[in-house]
């Protein structure tokens, strides 16, 4: 790790506990709320676009946005148990298997993990509206959906600040599940950040997490320029693309 990146790392580390006050809580992005719920500009009636209405203040409301972020060292020379290259986070037991994520990572010299979440109150929100109004459900869920990215994005834009600030670039957020990148990694990430008890966000037994609407990734620091600083995520590379009900709709799920 080099000088730029140890001190980024420590300054990173140092305030790794991400937990906004009133006056700096993210905004909910309500054409992204939109877009989750397939809108394409039809008309929207007066009676849903105020339970829409309803749905965002609901979940704003209900919500705690809460992160961990820590960087650690890249280590790109290894490789997993079937002898295929991988990334390992030094001093983390994040072993990084696939394709996808050894091009994101393999000519970084430090990657910060984030881990975000809205926390337990929507989470018992959604499951009350699923067992008494399916539609409120669906409209508060994608509500969540929305804000929670919102939410990851103010801590990226930290990340991003930091690292500038030490002279390092950055490359686009990755999570466990795109491309060939196995959702089984997201438990060692969890460890690493000690999510569970900063944040209490915990994985399923399929490494899905728990309140859903929380989101862990990895985001490359460079010394330099990243190869990959404007390249996101694309269809090529997810496993969905084949059962996306975005591309149904001739959208996409990012950006």
């Amino acid at each position: 790790m080099g000088a730029g990146t140890a001190r980024a790392a420590s300054e990173l580390h140092a305030s790794m506990v991400w937990k906004p006050s009133a006056d700096e809580l993210p905004k909910l992005n309500r054409p992204e709320m939109l877009r989750y719920l397939g809108y394409t500009g039809q008309q929207l009636g007066p009676d849903l676009a105020a339970r829409i209405d309803e749905a965002a203040e609901l979940a704003v409301a209900d919500a705690r946005p809460a992160g961990v972020l820590r960087t650690f060292g890249v280590d790109a020379t290894g490789v997993d148990a079937n002898g295929t290259p991988c990334i390992h986070l030094v001093d983390s037991g994040i072993e990084l298997r696939g394709r996808d994520i050894f091009r994101h990572l393999k000519d970084a010299v430090g990657c910060a993990v984030l881990c975000c979440t809205l926390g337990m109150g929507t989470e018992r929100r959604m499951r009350a509206l699923s067992a008494s109004d399916p539609l409120a459900a669906t409209l508060y869920d994608a509500a969540c959906s929305a804000y929670v990215e919102d939410a990851v994005d103010a801590l990226e834009a930290r990340i991003r600040s930091v690292g500038s600030a030490h002279g390092l670039s950055t490359n686009w957020r990755f999570s466990c599940g795109y491309g060939d990148c196995p959702l089984d990694s997201q438990p060692s990430l969890l460890d690493a950040l000690n999510a569970a008890r900063l944040l209490g966000v915990t994985p399923t037994p399929s490494s899905l997490l728990v309140p859903c609407k929380s989101v862990t990734a990895l985001i490359g620091l460079f010394d330099g320029p990243a190869s990959d600083a404007d390249t996101r995520p694309s269809c090529a590379i997810c496993r969905q693309s084949n059962a996306c009900p975005f591309r149904s709709r001739g959208l996409v799920c990012y950006g």
